[in-house]
C-alpha cells in the first residue's frame, strides 16, 4: 500500500502469514484510521523469512523482539501487541486525552492481552509445543473452566467500564471516545463467537453494551470495508481463536458474582 502525506515514514507489520492473530489488533488500527502499512510478510516475495531475519538480526541485544507482532518506523522497532498500539494511538488519532486516560487505555489492552491468552490456552492448556490432538482432554477440562468461570469475568469487567466511562456523545465506548481499545475488545469479542457459539448466545444478553459496542465498531466505514476485503485473513486452525466442535461446551455460568 502507498504512503499517504499522513506519515512519510512508512509502517512496517511484522506477523506470521496466514493468521489473524495478534497482529490482528495493529491491523484494525490502521484500517479504522486509513492508514496505509505494509504487512510485510503476507507478500509472497518476503513472507516468514522476513520474519524470521528480523528475529534473528542483533542476537546478542537485549532490547530486540522475541516475538511478532513487531512494528518498524524507521528506527523505531517495537514488540508486544499493547506496546504497539499505545505508540500507534496518537499518531492515528485513537488515543484518549490526557496521560491518565492514555494509562487507562493501556490498562485496559493489558487486560485484553489476558483474556486473550486464556482464550489461547483453552486449545493448548500444556503447551504449544504440543498438537492440540496431543492434549484434547486437557483443553476440554480447561474450556469447561474458562466457559463458566473466566470468560463471564472478563466479559462482566469490560460491561462495567462502558457503564462507567461512556459518554453521552459516545456510549458505546469504553473511555467516553472510540479509542483502540474499542477496535481490540470487537475482535476479541468475534473471535470469541467464532470459537464459543453457544457461550457467547447464552451470555450476551448480560453483556448488551459490550454487543453494542461490537456493533459500531463492526459498522465504521473503513471498518466494514477491511471486513469484506480480502486483507481481512478468515479464522482458521492455526489461530488464537479456534472452532472446535468439541470444545463448544454448554455453558454454566456463574452468577451474581461482581467482575
Amino acid at each position: 500500500m502507498s504512503e499517504t502525506p499522513a506519515s512519510a515514514t512508512p509502517y512496517e507489520l511484522f506477523y506470521w502469514p496466514g493468521l489473524q492473530g495478534r497482529g490482528e489488533l495493529v491491523r484494525l488500527a490502521f484500517e479504522d484510521a486509513g492508514q496505509p502499512y505494509e504487512d510485510v510478510c503476507r507478500d509472497p516475495a518476503k513472507g516468514a523469512p522476513a520474519l524470521l531475519a528480523l528475529l534473528a538480526k542483533n542476537p546478542h541485544d537485549a532490547l530486540r523482539p522475541l516475538a511478532p507482532p513487531i512494528l518498524r518506523h524507521g528506527s523505531v522497532l517495537l514488540a508486544q501487541t499493547a506496546n504497539i498500539l499505545f505508540y500507534l494511538a496518537p499518531k492515528l488519532d485513537l488515543a484518549p486525552e490526557g496521560e491518565a486516560a492514555r494509562l487507562a487505555a493501556l490498562q485496559l489492552q493489558l487486560t485484553l492481552t489476558d483474556f486473550i491468552a486464556e482464550a489461547h490456552d483453552t486449545h493448548h492448556p500444556i503447551g504449544t509445543s504440543l498438537y492440540y490432538e496431543d492434549q484434547k482432554p486437557e483443553a476440554l477440562r480447561r474450556t469447561r473452566a474458562f466457559l463458566d468461570h473466566r470468560l463471564p469475568k472478563f466479559l462482566r469487567y469490560f460491561e462495567s467500564v462502558i457503564a462507567e466511562n461512556a459518554s453521552p456523545a459516545a456510549p458505546l465506548t469504553l473511555l467516553g471516545r472510540h479509542t483502540y481499545v474499542d477496535l481490540s475488545l470487537f475482535q476479541v469479542v468475534s473471535g470469541l463467537r467464532h470459537a464459543f457459539p453457544k457461550a457467547m448466545q447464552a451470555f450476551e444478553p448480560e453483556i448488551l453494551s459490550v454487543a453494542g459496542l461490537v456493533a459500531r465498531v463492526e459498522a465504521r466505514p473503513n471498518i466494514a470495508a477491511y471486513l469484506a476485503s480480502p486483507r481481512r485473513l478468515p479464522w482458521n486452525l492455526h489461530g488464537i481463536f479456534r472452532a472446535y466442535p468439541e470444545l463448544d461446551l454448554e455453558p454454566h455460568f456463574d452468577r451474581g458474582r461482581a467482575p
